[in-house]
């Protein structure tokens, strides 16, 4: 919608604030993007909603994000092109920050729309399953990481996988899981081909990329 500008991690908070400035790491977020946020999002929502009305049928995360991509017509955009190539993008905290809370406000006008997670779940499960082999390149943890190695617990585990991401394991979190962790669940396969690379994955995976694309 807008550009983000680049600041400090010690900006103080408070003053931030008064600006109507919200800090994301060393990233500074006006109040007025999330404005235009809104603007842009709620014809979109009121669109679905009268769909769902009209056939009964909830719309899924991965349905919702692939909306957005064909909207905002524009080609720096990761989801105008999974949009265009029909590629599915699985969000499950998609209502998680700014999303949730426009959707807050909307179910006020529209009480009734829903949207289906559980479909996502076995959308993603049934693409996992109907596989012939996996591979997973994982960019960050949490939730995302968690799913995606869940997934491949039900066809015994994944035949490749690489994590990148600055999560340390002794707090027993699946964030900072390394690979042979997820081997014990089932999640990846006992000899499978799997790495974890600690760093920060916005510098390392776009040197991958570059590196795999001059071979």
């Amino acid at each position: 919608m807008a550009p983000f500008y680049l600041g400090r991690f010690e900006q103080d908070g408070a003053s931030l604030r008064e600006a109507g400035i919200n800090r994301t790491g060393n990233m500074l977020v006006p109040n007025d993007h999330y404005a235009r946020f809104e603007s842009f999002l709620n014809p979109i929502l009121h669109s679905m909603a009268d769909e769902q009305s009209a056939t009964g049928v909830p719309i899924t995360p991965s349905r919702f994000v692939d909306r957005l991509g064909k909207e905002i017509d524009d080609e720096s955009s990761i989801y105008y092109w999974a949009h265009k190539n029909d590629i599915p993008v699985f969000c499950p905290a998609i209502i998680d920050g700014s999303i949730g809370d426009i959707v807050y406000f909307f179910l006020h006008k529209r009480p009734g729309f829903v949207i289906d997670t559980a479909g996502d779940v076995k959308r993603l499960n049934d693409i996992t399953m109907d596989a012939e082999k996996t591979g997973l390149i994982i960019l960050g943890s949490g939730i995302v990481k968690h799913m995606l190695l869940n997934t491949n617990m039900l066809r015994n585990g994944a035949d490749y996988a690489l994590y990148v991401n600055t999560a340390q394991e002794f707090d027993a979190s699946d964030a900072g899981a390394r690979p042979d962790e997820a081997v014990s669940w089932g999640k990846i396969l006992p000899g499978a081909k799997s790495v974890k690379v600690f760093g920060d994955a916005t510098i390392i995976f776009p040197i991958m990329v570059a590196a795999s694309m001059r071979r």
